[in-house]
């Protein structure tokens, strides 16, 4: 298991496109990225607490 993810592997784990995972992050809708130097990444346990039920996921009338 990986600690972190790109926004590519982010978006696969939930199973939809890079730009809708993007657009998601960006209204606030899923965790945003951390920083490893210039390298944005997405913690694993925050993808994986949303596929658990462990967070929520968004509604589709997030815009």
């Amino acid at each position: 298991m990986p600690l972190a993810l790109r926004d590519t592997s982010a978006a696969k784990e939930l199973d939809m496109p890079v730009s809708e995972f993007l657009r998601l992050v960006q209204s606030g809708a899923l965790p945003p990225p951390v920083y490893i130097g210039n390298n944005e990444r997405w913690r694993y346990q925050d993808i994986a607490a949303i596929l658990t039920g462990k967070a929520a996921m968004p509604s589709d009338d997030i815009e």
